[in-house]
């Protein structure tokens, strides 16, 4: 019942400036706006639009947006990686955000029995929840903060995090791209290039994870109160 306040109270967090701001900043950012925006800083647009991207934790900043607009400027492949790269600052910043109020404070708030069935779902399909979660709304930091709660193993976490989200910059520096009068055939290439490399990453890295299991990683958490 805990774990279900825990994440009811996390969509809450995400949801709310959504409902409030979410129209006037998406008028803001989207489209050609949000290329003339970032045109206006000039060579540091990129420093800003990975800012905007990892304030999307807080604020309902429209990420796709500027990943294609960052396409728009930078072309697909750099566009891509410098979205890639907010996105995945985004996501390490929900994660060790939850991590680091220790396994004493995440047991008080989600109890021992939640927190391990926490830990048995982020070694299960942990990997392929964090990959894929990056292209869902509201999901991303939510499950990034779940994670971090529940300590999954940060390699890993970052691993399947960068998978995730730079094959969502490519594809949406891509798309932007296309709108540049590009080939819309570049989208899906720019998407495979980061995802062509998953399997091999998720079989090294699911290896690894036979090797930690879940109830080692809560045991730790409650030997060693000053993690």
């Amino acid at each position: 019942m805990r774990l279900f306040l825990v994440v009811l109270v996390l969509v809450a967090l995400v949801a709310t400036p959504l409902l409030i701001w979410g129209d006037a900043i998406d008028e803001r950012l989207a489209g050609e706006k949000g290329v003339a925006l970032l045109r206006q800083y000039g060579a540091w647009a990129w420093i800003v639009a990975i800012g905007l991207i990892v304030s999307d934790l807080v604020l309902p900043v429209p990420a796709p947006a500027v990943m294609a607009a960052l396409g728009m400027l930078y072309g697909p492949m750099l566009g891509g990686i410098i979205g890639g790269a907010g996105s995945f600052l985004a996501g390490m910043t929900a994660y060790w955000g939850c991590r680091l109020i220790g396994p004493r404070a995440a047991r008080l708030l989600v109890g021992d029995e939640s927190l391990a069935k926490l830990a048995r779902f982020f070694e299960r399909v942990g990997l392929w929840a964090v990959a894929l979660s990056r292209w869902m709304p509201l999901m991303p930091e939510v499950l990034a903060c779940l994670a971090g709660l529940s300590r999954m193993h940060a390699g890993r976490f970052a691993a399947a995090l960068a998978c995730g989200s730079f094959a969502m910059g490519m594809a949406f520096s891509a798309l932007g791209t296309a709108y540049a009068d590009r080939p819309v055939v570049g989208l899906a290439l720019s998407a495979l290039v980061p995802l062509a490399a998953w399997p091999l990453v998720h079989h090294f890295l699911k290896s690894d994870a036979q090797t930690t299991p879940a109830h080692e990683t809560i045991e730790r958490g409650k030997a060693s109160p000053a993690q």
